[in-house]
């Protein structure tokens, strides 16, 4: 909490050392440090449409022979693309890896295989480039598309769809295979090879699916791996606004490892089906509501308690296919990933904790220079990767050895030296609070708007309490007690819209309010007596700077049936009197930290986030941050009350928040 809002927010966000994240300038984390957002990237993936095609039992046989006999079974699943756009922010092209504040991971061969289910092992998807479509469609699929479905040597997908996705049972075999074949080009498409073009695939995978059987010895896997890595690495450039790649593969690998971002699912799964992502498959809940800025904030935060390094371990291994599993050590191999034109380095061994092993530090990355390497028609690429191809071909030999004797100690204090430590620029507290001051004010706005007629004694003593919670936190920070009531709830519904429009517009920036309205409506409401009265409002400084502190403080109601009756005990905070830590009120604190414990959201701030020493900050800072935490948990208390009401009329609250 302190290293993200403390007293020097303008402190170097790394790498200090540049030999190894040595393109830094080039990278999107730079251009987000000096405040030029981009937002959430366009994340190009087709799977939406892929269960319309209506396959044989002889075309299912094909495809599992071919080696896609369990990508066929995943689902369409819902992409976050605020989630995949912040870790982009985080993915290095210089390592392929995603540097953390925990240290570096990345998706090995390991996870391909048991979250695709594909062959992680095998010959590498290599061959003839095309820039044209129609020989090679006439030769594998029959037909040839008309020219407004092609671009060089790409095919749109909806004529792959419209053409072929249904064969007739009484079809010669030749014409199964014609149909299996362009199912093929769709679901790769449309998933592991899914490019920035939006609805295009290269024809150049059809020749491999010529034989099926041979098609399923090739490692399917790895090039998915290599052209994920390409992806990432392209999007990770400040240029960039899009990505592609088996984006819901990434997306679940994220599930699987960290807390950040993972959706309750409605249901815990009584055995885990393969290939893995099934695990994620249908409508979760728990994400909605959330940008670019909230995730990069909370990976710029990330604990070690944050992160899952084995979360295959309690899996049984019956569930997985004897091909994946007999292969699974090629996860530790640091090995040359390969697809046509697309070659990766596969760098297992600076994420050696993902296989429940001490992470030393890791060698030196040779720097490569990734070029295209022709994209001419009739252009075999095997013959311009050799060097490649023959890591490939050694990478039973390169699979990092188990050593019981590292020490780690040496790792992080490196670690901390040549990685990028934030990637948003650190906020002043005293920023952060004044925005959570705001929301708070249009939460208090809402409340005290809302009519209580029709909800049963239960709602209405939430209502109470939400509308308590937030006029003590208000009168707690403010010295004062701002209320409104009985506003048009079309005007508030309106307001929240106009300011969702507003930061749909603007990427990245928020648009404050400075003031806000106050105004009073006589009502006739039965449950008025819920409301507060209008009080004078005193709008002083959030952040005080003369040497005495006058904070107003809270004294409970005897009872909690009686929200509104609030009471105030004036105290003081002498800067002159001393430094001593006793003389701050954290009393605050300790009671918000009560109130929130076991809140779902400890990913954003913990209740055990230390206060900086006196040596470190001085009475007023120190009173803040105690000021600040003590705000935060009680908007997060209102936050759990509001979501567990599951009232429609409470959606503007919920945006608020």
């Amino acid at each position: 909490m302190m290293e993200m809002y403390g007293s020097n927010p303008g402190c170097s966000p790394g790498p200090i050392d540049d030999s190894v994240l040595h393109d830094q300038d080039k990278h999107i984390s730079s251009a987000v440090w000096e405040g030029q957002e981009r937002g959430a990237l366009r994340c190009h993936e087709h799977t939406s449409k892929l269960d319309q095609w209506r396959l044989t039992p002889k075309q299912i046989e094909l495809i599992t022979n071919a080696g896609f006999g369990y990508l066929r079974l995943i689902p369409a699943i819902s992409l976050d693309n605020p989630l995949i756009s912040a870790l982009v922010e985080r993915w290095r092209r210089e390592t392929n890896t995603f540097h953390f504040t925990v240290g570096e991971m990345t998706v090995t061969l390991e996870d391909i295989g048991l979250l695709l289910g594909l062959p992680i092992d095998g010959n590498p998807v290599i061959g003839v480039t095309y820039t044209s479509c129609e020989a090679v469609c006439i030769r594998y699929l029959g037909r040839a598309p008309d020219s407004g479905s092609t671009s060089g040597g790409m095919v749109k997908l909806s004529w792959l769809k419209e053409t072929f996705f249904r064969c007739p049972l009484d079809a010669h075999i030749e014409d199964i295979e014609r149909h299996t074949r362009a199912y093929l080009l769709y679901l790769v498409g449309s998933t592991i090879f899914s490019t920035t073009t939006g609805n295009k695939v290269p024809v150049m995978y059809l020749p491999l699916f010529e034989n099926f059987k041979l098609a399923g010895k090739y490692a399917w896997g790895a090039a998915a791996l290599s052209f994920l890595y390409r992806a990432l690495g392209n999007a990770s450039l400040k240029s960039q606004s899009t990505v592609s790649g088996c984006l819901t593969m990434l997306q679940c690998w994220s599930y699987y490892r960290l807390s950040v971002g993972r959706p309750k699912l409605k249901q815990e799964p009584k055995h885990d089906c393969f290939p893995f992502v099934l695990r994620w498959k249908g409508k979760q809940c728990g994400t909605t509501n959330r940008d670019v800025a909230f995730y990069r904030k909370a990976l710029d935060s990330l604990k070690p308690s944050d992160v899952e390094w084995c979360p295959y371990s309690n899996i049984s291994l019956v569930a997985i296919p004897q091909y994946i599993r007999n292969n699974l050590i090629l996860g530790r191999s640091n090995t040359m990933l390969i697809c046509f034109d697309k070659a990766e380095r596969h760098l297992p061994d600076r994420c050696l904790r993902q296989f429940g092993m001490q992470q030393p530090i890791p060698q030196d990355v040779q720097r490569w220079e990734r070029k295209s390497r022709g994209v001419d028609g009739g252009v075999d690429l095997a013959g311009k990767m050799e060097s490649e191809l023959t890591e490939w071909i050694d990478r039973h030999l390169r699979v990092v050895d188990i050593d019981e004797d590292v020490d780690e100690n040496d790792y992080m204090p490196w670690y901390s030296n040549i990685t990028r430590k934030f990637v948003g620029r650190p906020v002043p507290i005293s920023s952060e609070f004044q925005r959570m001051n705001v929301a708070l004010r249009d939460i208090a706005h809402v409340v005290d708007m809302l009519s209580t007629q029709g909800m049963d004694d239960q709602q209405i003593n939430a209502v109470a309490r939400i509308r308590y919670l937030a006029h003590e936190c208000l009168r707690d920070h403010e010295g004062n007690l701002i209320v409104e009531v009985a506003n048009p709830q079309d005007d508030i519904v309106k307001r929240i819209r106009g300011k969702e429009r507003v930061r749909r517009k603007s990427v990245g920036k928020r648009k404050r309010k400075e003031h806000i309205e106050h105004s009073h409506v006589d009502t006739e409401d039965v449950q008025s007596d819920l409301c507060i009265v209008q009080m004078e409002a005193d709008q002083s400084p959030i952040y005080h700077l003369n040497n005495e502190l006058d904070h107003s403080q809270l004294c409970l109601p005897a009872s909690e049936g009686d929200d509104a009756e609030l009471c105030y005990l004036p105290t003081k905070v002498v800067q002159t009197q001393g430094c001593l830590e006793n003389q701050v009120d954290d009393s605050r604190f300790t009671h918000a930290s009560e109130a929130i414990h076991g809140s779902r959201y400890p990913h954003m701030i913990s209740v055990n986030t230390s206060v900086p020493s006196n040596a470190d900050i001085d009475i007023r800072t120190k009173d803040t941050v105690i000021r600040f935490v003590h705000f935060f948990f009680l908007l997060l208390n209102i936050a759990e009350k509001l979501e567990n009401l599951e009232l429609p009329s409470y959606w503007p609250v919920i945006y608020i928040l």
